[in-house]
């Protein structure tokens, strides 16, 4: 599950998150480790457009939390990718910022959690982009543990068995 922070212009105008240039690179970071959209949920914390793309005011992350906790609880995911600072807020306060622990496996109880910078703020400032790069080449390596099918159990003891002979 992709959780980003608010639909932009283009997102709400088709209704659906990551769609612009962010979508794109995100794209594109998704092939990086052989996954599509097809693989992934990919939702929002905000679930309509703040007023001139402003950051989300408290009252409006508040009234979108239920929206976004059935979400959750609906998916279940294993692994969650918590794209930018809003989101990391959301999802994990307290935490730290996003350019201290973004990268990162966080687990708690059966879900982890990976920071990562938005796309859209790499899109901002190219720096990023070789940040978010690695950050998904370790995110591959996360899913490759976390996901693997679990070794076959080892087969029974085999026991000796007395054979009745009937006459």
């Amino acid at each position: 599950m992709i959780v980003g922070e608010a639909p932009g212009f283009n997102e709400d105008r088709q209704g659906e998150p990551f769609v612009g240039a962010a979508g794109k690179l995100l794209d594109t970071l998704l092939a990086r480790i052989a996954l599509s959209r097809a693989d992934v949920y990919i939702t929002n914390v905000l679930k309509c457009r703040p007023p001139m793309n402003r950051d989300p005011m408290p009252n409006e992350v508040e009234a979108c939390s239920p929206y976004l906790r059935q979400q959750l609880d609906l998916i279940k995911p294993k692994v969650v990718l918590i794209l930018g600072r809003h989101a990391l807020e959301r999802l994990m306060p307290g935490q730290g910022s996003i350019s201290r622990i973004h990268g990162s496996l966080i687990k708690r109880g059966d879900v982890a959690y990976v920071p990562l910078y938005h796309p859209a703020a790499a899109l901002h400032n190219g720096s990023l982009v070789a940040d978010l790069e690695r950050d998904f080449d370790s995110l591959k390596r996360y899913l490759d543990q976390l996901l693997a099918p679990p070794p076959p159990p080892p087969p029974p003891p085999v026991q000796e068995t007395e054979q009745l002979t009937l006459l």
